[in-house]
């Protein structure tokens, strides 16, 4: 699970971002704080993977306390000014989402932001090629265009991924072909794609006797 450390001044916008990070899997809120030395406070005692953070806030700005947060940082705020977007990305935050947003908006980001977690997570060291496509996973968000392959069909391609987002368990290529209508081979070949791209986590299954089957898992889940 995704420990959040949810920071704005303002109460009313504090919960609205916290029932939003609750609504999707994965995550939880861990704590909401409203000034810069509540936020600094708790992130020290929850040690939050991710803070939803603004920039306005009564007693510091969001970006001077970035590096005393210790986890991963998005910005929610107004602040659209280059300079305040510069000086954010020079401390390292991870994504950057201006208000006022939908909850479609922080949800994309929120998922993005569990595939790059889980990649990072899964073994000790990465390559080249998985470093990189961590990044991207950061950037593109939740977006089904960015992947699909050519000769693939984007509308396909979101139905194989809200089947396994909503399977609430992990899934084969079987599975997903008889809820969709598709062939095996059809399925199979999104979620080869799916996992290729870090969008999905793969896993085996043995049975007792033929080819274990590979169990395909949205990295959200828990």
């Amino acid at each position: 699970m995704i420990r959040v450390l949810v920071v704005d001044d303002d109460f009313r916008v504090a919960d609205l971002h916290a029932r939003y990070v609750g609504r999707v899997p994965g995550f939880e809120v861990g704590g909401v704080a409203h000034t810069a030395a509540e936020a600094v406070e708790l992130a020290a005692r929850l040690r939050p993977h991710l803070v939803l953070l603004d920039q306005y806030l009564p007693d510091a700005s969001g970006t001077a306390i970035v590096p005393r947060l210790g986890g991963h940082i998005i910005m929610l705020t107004a602040a659209a000014e280059s300079a305040v977007v510069r000086e954010a990305l020079g401390y390292g935050v991870v994504n950057y989402l201006v208000k006022p947003f939908s909850e479609a908006d922080l949800a994309e980001r929120l998922r993005a932001y569990a595939r790059f977690h889980a990649r990072l997570d899964r073994a000790p060291s990465l390559s080249q090629s998985e470093i990189d496509r961590a990044m991207r996973t950061l950037r593109e968000g939740d977006r089904v265009d960015a992947a699909v392959r050519k000769g693939r069909s984007s509308h396909t391609a979101q139905l194989v991924i809200d089947a396994v987002r909503d399977a609430g368990e992990p899934v084969t290529a079987v599975d997903v072909a008889t809820r969709l209508g598709l062939s095996r081979a059809t399925a199979q070949r999104y979620l080869s794609d799916l996992a290729a791209d870090g969008r999905v986590t793969v896993g085996l299954r043995y049975g007792t006797t033929g080819r274990p089957e590979h169990l395909y898992r949205w990295p959200a889940q828990t």
